[in-house]
Protein backbone atom coordinates (compact mmCIF):
# COMPACT_ATOMS: atom_id res chain seq x y z
CA UNK A 1 0.00 0.00 0.00
CA UNK A 2 1.05 3.74 -0.82
CA UNK A 3 0.21 7.09 1.10
CA UNK A 4 0.14 9.95 -1.13
CA UNK A 5 0.26 13.29 0.57
CA UNK A 6 0.56 16.71 -2.36
CA UNK A 7 1.66 19.71 -1.13
CA UNK A 8 2.51 23.33 -2.73
CA UNK A 9 -1.23 24.66 -4.16
CA UNK A 10 -1.92 28.04 -3.26
CA UNK A 11 -3.55 31.08 -4.60
CA UNK A 12 -1.67 33.06 -7.39
CA UNK A 13 -2.47 35.80 -10.50
CA UNK A 14 -3.39 34.52 -13.70
CA UNK A 15 -0.34 33.70 -15.76
CA UNK A 16 1.98 32.71 -12.17
CA UNK A 17 2.85 29.55 -11.86
CA UNK A 18 3.13 26.74 -9.08
CA UNK A 19 4.66 23.45 -8.57
CA UNK A 20 2.65 20.77 -6.78
CA UNK A 21 4.25 17.61 -5.43
CA UNK A 22 2.91 14.20 -4.56
CA UNK A 23 5.04 13.00 -2.19
CA UNK A 24 4.71 8.68 -1.29
CA UNK A 25 5.48 6.15 1.45
CA UNK A 26 6.40 3.13 0.95
CA UNK A 27 9.55 1.52 -1.51
CA UNK A 28 7.65 0.46 -4.72
CA UNK A 29 6.68 4.05 -5.80
CA UNK A 30 8.73 3.90 -9.10
CA UNK A 31 6.39 0.48 -10.04
CA UNK A 32 3.34 3.19 -10.34
CA UNK A 33 1.68 4.29 -13.23
CA UNK A 34 1.00 8.23 -11.78
CA UNK A 35 -1.17 10.51 -12.91
CA UNK A 36 -2.77 14.03 -11.62
CA UNK A 37 -6.60 14.93 -11.52
CA UNK A 38 -8.63 17.93 -11.05
CA UNK A 39 -11.97 18.31 -9.13
CA UNK A 40 -13.66 22.23 -9.50
CA UNK A 41 -16.43 22.81 -7.57
CA UNK A 42 -19.77 21.66 -9.24
CA UNK A 43 -17.60 19.43 -11.79
CA UNK A 44 -16.24 16.00 -11.20
CA UNK A 45 -12.86 14.83 -10.81
CA UNK A 46 -10.89 15.18 -14.57
CA UNK A 47 -7.80 13.59 -15.48
CA UNK A 48 -5.40 16.40 -16.15
CA UNK A 49 -1.99 14.39 -16.85
CA UNK A 50 -0.29 10.78 -16.73
CA UNK A 51 2.69 9.49 -16.44
CA UNK A 52 4.19 5.77 -17.22
CA UNK A 53 6.06 4.12 -13.91
CA UNK A 54 9.93 5.35 -15.65
CA UNK A 55 8.89 8.64 -16.54
CA UNK A 56 9.62 8.20 -20.59
CA UNK A 57 5.74 8.32 -20.98
CA UNK A 58 3.55 11.07 -20.67
CA UNK A 59 0.24 12.45 -21.48
CA UNK A 60 -1.85 15.82 -21.05
CA UNK A 61 -5.12 16.85 -21.67
CA UNK A 62 -5.15 19.74 -24.35
CA UNK A 63 -6.64 22.19 -21.98
CA UNK A 64 -3.14 22.03 -19.98
CA UNK A 65 -0.92 20.89 -22.98
CA UNK A 66 2.12 23.32 -23.15
CA UNK A 67 1.31 25.12 -19.53
CA UNK A 68 1.74 21.89 -17.24
CA UNK A 69 4.84 19.60 -16.95
CA UNK A 70 4.65 16.30 -15.17
CA UNK A 71 7.71 14.42 -13.80
CA UNK A 72 8.89 11.73 -11.02
CA UNK A 73 11.88 11.51 -8.99
CA UNK A 74 11.54 8.06 -8.31
CA UNK A 75 14.52 7.85 -5.79
CA UNK A 76 12.85 10.81 -3.82
CA UNK A 77 9.29 9.20 -4.22
CA UNK A 78 7.88 12.12 -5.08
CA UNK A 79 6.12 12.95 -8.29
CA UNK A 80 5.40 16.48 -9.38
CA UNK A 81 3.20 18.99 -11.79
CA UNK A 82 4.94 22.31 -12.77
CA UNK A 83 2.10 24.59 -13.76
CA UNK A 84 2.71 27.67 -15.75
CA UNK A 85 0.56 30.21 -17.43
CA UNK A 86 -2.20 29.43 -15.05
CA UNK A 87 -5.76 30.41 -15.61
CA UNK A 88 -8.50 31.04 -13.48
CA UNK A 89 -10.56 28.42 -15.04
CA UNK A 90 -7.36 26.04 -13.70
CA UNK A 91 -8.72 26.61 -10.13
CA UNK A 92 -9.72 23.01 -8.69
CA UNK A 93 -8.30 20.94 -6.03
CA UNK A 94 -5.81 18.89 -7.30
CA UNK A 95 -5.24 15.24 -6.47
CA UNK A 96 -2.37 12.63 -7.37
CA UNK A 97 -3.03 8.90 -7.91
CA UNK A 98 -1.46 5.83 -8.05
CA UNK A 99 -1.78 3.12 -10.33
CA UNK A 100 -0.86 -0.51 -9.00
CA UNK A 101 1.19 -2.86 -11.89
CA UNK A 102 0.31 -0.83 -14.91
CA UNK A 103 1.05 -2.12 -18.47
CA UNK A 104 4.50 -1.82 -19.73
CA UNK A 105 4.41 2.18 -20.25
CA UNK A 106 0.90 2.84 -19.90
CA UNK A 107 -0.70 5.92 -19.19
CA UNK A 108 -4.44 5.96 -17.34
CA UNK A 109 -7.24 8.18 -17.68
CA UNK A 110 -10.12 7.25 -15.48
CA UNK A 111 -10.18 7.34 -11.79
CA UNK A 112 -11.17 3.82 -11.66
CA UNK A 113 -7.68 3.02 -12.91
CA UNK A 114 -6.58 4.40 -10.23
CA UNK A 115 -5.74 2.96 -6.50
CA UNK A 116 -4.45 5.04 -4.27
CA UNK A 117 -5.32 8.91 -3.89
CA UNK A 118 -4.31 11.54 -1.95
CA UNK A 119 -5.98 14.29 -0.02
CA UNK A 120 -5.79 17.13 -2.57
CA UNK A 121 -4.04 20.21 -2.78
CA UNK A 122 -6.23 23.67 -3.39
CA UNK A 123 -5.06 26.29 -6.51
CA UNK A 124 -6.68 29.67 -6.34
CA UNK A 125 -5.82 31.36 -9.91
CA UNK A 126 -7.31 34.83 -9.58
CA UNK A 127 -7.92 36.76 -12.78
Amino acid sequence: QVQLVESGGGLVQAGGSLRLSCAASGRTFSSYGMGWFRQAPGNEREFVSGISWGGGNTYYVDFVKGRFTISRDNAKNTLYLQMNSLKPEDTAIYYCAAKRRPYGSNIYYSRGDYDYWGQGTQVTVSS
